[in-house]
């Protein structure tokens, strides 16, 4: 029995492989062919994102896939190359090899296997839980930025010119030196596809719907227009000859399957990606893990955040010993996938062997496929990643929020997605411990009639001259313990026939030493005043911590199971009256 639940948990397919019928088969088949359409032009497009050769992005959508369905735990998350981590591969290769240098496709490989080997030991550890420091705001940013980036470094291949740099401070005067250089057959070609991609994006289902148009196909129809751009623009170029007039296309792609090798290995390489493989890592979890939960739900399905780093890690090692490049999983793909009916990760499986199958027969045809075709499909896709509406939703709920939101999106675009992470993740951090060093308190008085406290200064409540409550609204811990003394004298002074003070502690999680070693001097402090310190609704494991310190041995007055009960026993025969102000 035990021996069961392991191999369940290390290789979560057999809890549905047990199950598996011809009717899971046909529907995880048929999601696989509409995701496998999907995928082929993304997978070259998002491999010229990367700088890299555009068979790797096929190679990495093969055996990845494949390692994800033995290992996940998601039903229908679809794993493989995605714009982001596409783009931060393509900067973090750069810094050490030079674009497109020797090299860089072995640099790319040894980066996947780093963030594998990463993934893989944060879920052994179950150290999932530094994703956490990567605050909504931030990975909003973060993305948002990253998409415009994306669609800003994909114009050269629009205009068909030649441009340097990863972030808009030299894309964007190296576009405009080069406009002067533009092709406009190439031009002509990009604006096409951007026009027939958007429309079909937006406007191809509403048509067929009034067509009546069943659901099914209307899907397959809109999730297919890249490829329809693909054929269209291909057969184009082949007509006119248009490569002939300055158009890029793709050239020759080698066609087989990826052999399994382990890329050149240098130390001082590995070194210099490290740091970049870890902040992929994290980005690559947090994106595949918010998809995999969203689309669990749905389903009243569970997720283990922690097996799902082992399963994006064993897909990154796949992809890093097969000629291919860091993957997570999709937001768009996995949606289609989950739509498509997809049932188990098997749909994974069918899609990987699809993919091989185009790889082993289709990459000729693709050898006049214009870069331009690629590079609409990339700006079409990002372009929906820039959330306008949470930036205004977060600059009206919280200023602070919106300021590192804003700093990840300004340094992003202005030195890389890397520093952009980087800042967004540690101004988070600050911002936090500024807001907890000042917590919320606030002084309370029983609600007349009731057992409820109140602050003060909100509502119409009873209280006592003698007695003051000071409600905290936050875990002590040593940013805020000289804080908190500070308020307690301060209130104190102003009260000179104070003879109780209790320290109401609901939202209290956690004291830690500093925080106890400031109750202890306020303790002392009101005892030299003449005034006993009391607390209430301490929560259990806080009252744990305590009773292994000498604080409650100290402690001049009681611990109090409830406000009330501390109020009753304290303000009893005391005369009472009504402050505060009348407010919602």
């Amino acid at each position: 029995m035990a021996d069961t639940y392991f191999l369940r948990r290390v290789f979560p397919f057999l809890d549905w492989a047990g199950a598996y019928n011809r009717q899971t088969l046909l529907n995880d088949g048929t999601a696989a062919v509409i995701v496998t359409i999907m995928l082929i032009p993304q997978s070259l497009a998002y491999a010229m994102l990367a700088g890299l050769p555009p068979q790797m992005g096929l190679y990495a959508s093969i055996l990845p896939l494949v390692a994800y369905a033995i290992f996940g735990t998601s039903r229908t998350l679809a794993v493989g190359p995605v714009a982001v981590v596409s783009l931060m591969s393509a900067t973090a290769v750069g810094a050490v090899v030079g674009n497109n240098g020797e090299g860089f496709v072995e640099a790319a490989m040894l980066l996947a296997l780093l963030c594998g080997g990463i993934l893989v030991v944060l879920g052994v550890l179950r150290l999932g839980f530094l994703a956490n420091f990567l605050s909504h705001p931030v990975i909003s940013g973060f993305i948002s930025a990253s998409g415009v980036l994306i669609a800003v470094s994909q114009l050269k291949h629009i205009l068909g010119i030649h441009v340097s740099g990863h972030n808009l401070l030299h894309l964007l005067p190296s576009l405009v030196s080069g406009l002067p250089q533009t092709n406009f057959y190439t031009l002509a070609i990009g604006l096409v596809s951007l026009i027939f991609l958007y429309g079909v994006r937006i406007y191809l289902d509403p048509l067929l719907s009034r067509l009546h148009v069943p659901a099914s196909w209307r899907q397959f129809l809109v999730k297919a227009g890249p490829v329809f751009a693909v054929i269209g623009t291909t057969l184009a170029t082949l007509a006119f000859n248009l490569s002939e007039k300055g158009v890029q296309t793709v050239g020759d792609v080698p066609m087989g399957l990826p052999q399994l090798h382990l890329p050149a290995f240098d130390l001082e390489m590995a070194q210099a990606l490290l740091l970049p493989a870890f902040i992929i890592s994290l980005i690559g979890f947090v994106e595949s893990i918010s998809v995999a939960q969203t689309l669990a739900a749905r389903r009243r399905q569970r997720i283990s955040p922690n097996r799902e780093l082992v399963a994006l890690g064993a897909a990154n090692l796949a992809s890093g010993i097969s000629g291919g490049y860091s993957v997570t999983g999709g937001f768009a793909r996995s949606v289609v996938n989950f739509d498509a009916g997809a049932e188990t990760p098997a749909a994974g499986a069918l899609t990987a062997i699809g993919i091989a199958l185009a790889t082993l027969f289709l990459t000729p045809l693709i050898y006049n496929l214009p870069k331009a075709t690629l590079a609409s499909t990339i700006i079409v896709a990002v372009l929906s990643l820039v959330d306008i509406k949470m930036m205004r939703e977060i600059w009206a709920y919280s200023k602070q929020d919106f300021i590192a939101m804003a700093t990840t999106i300004a340094l992003t675009w202005g030195v890389g997605v890397e520093a952009g992470v980087a800042s967004g993740v540690l101004l988070s951090i600050l911002l936090h411990l500024y807001r907890t060093s000042r917590p919320h308190y606030a002084v309370v008085g029983r609600v007349p009639g009731t057992e409820h406290f109140r602050n003060i200064d909100r509502h119409d409540v009873d209280t006592c001259d003698t007695l003051l409550t000071l409600r905290v609204d936050e875990s002590l811990y040593f940013a805020n313990a000289r804080f908190l003394e500070d308020q307690v004298y301060a209130a104190i002074a102003q009260r000179p026939h104070l003879k109780h003070l209790v320290l109401m502690c609901p939202a209290v999680n956690a004291i830690d030493a500093s925080a106890l070693e400031s109750l202890g001097a306020i303790n002392e402090r009101l005892e030299a005043a003449g005034i006993t310190f009391h607390l209430s609704e301490v929560k259990g494991p806080v009252m744990d911590h305590l009773k292994r310190s000498h604080f409650l041995k100290a402690l001049t007055g009681q611990i109090f199971l409830s406000q009330y009960d501390a109020y009753q026993a304290l303000s009893r025969q005391m005369p009472t009256k009504t402050g505060g102000s009348s407010s919602t």
